[in-house]
C-alpha cells in the first residue's frame, strides 16, 4: 500500500449561508430515477389546495442515494428508540411506490 491509501478521509466542513440555514419545510417528496441519477422533488402541500409547490429539487447519484437511504434508516431507528415508533396508516403505506 502506498502512503495515500493509508490516509484517513478528512472531515468535510459544511458552510451554510443564512437563507439556506433557514431550511424549507416539505411534507411531500416525489422520486424519479434513470440509470444514472435519482431526482428528489421536495414539495409543500397546503390543506385544501390541489397544487403542491416544489421547494427543492435534489439530483443524486445511485450510490449517494443508497448512502442517504442507509443514513435515514439509522437515524429513524435512533429517533424511534428515543421517542417511540412512528406508525404509518395504511393510506401512507399505499402512497409509497
Amino acid at each position: 500500500m502506498d502512503a495515500d491509501s493509508k490516509k484517513k478521509p478528512q472531515p468535510v466542513q459544511l458552510q451554510v449561508d443564512d437563507v439556506t440555514a433557514q431550511g424549507a419545510y416539505a411534507n411531500l417528496v416525489l422520486l424519479n430515477h434513470s440509470e444514472t441519477e435519482f431526482v428528489l422533488d421536495f414539495a409543500f402541500v397546503q390543506p385544501g389546495v390541489p397544487i403542491a409547490k416544489v421547494r427543492s429539487r435534489i439530483l443524486s447519484s445511485p450510490l449517494h442515494t443508497k448512502r442517504l437511504m442507509v443514513a435515514l434508516q439509522k437515524n429513524l431507528e435512533r429517533y424511534e428508540e428515543r421517542f417511540g415508533e412512528i406508525v404509518l396508516t395504511e393510506a401512507e403505506h399505499l402512497s409509497v411506490h
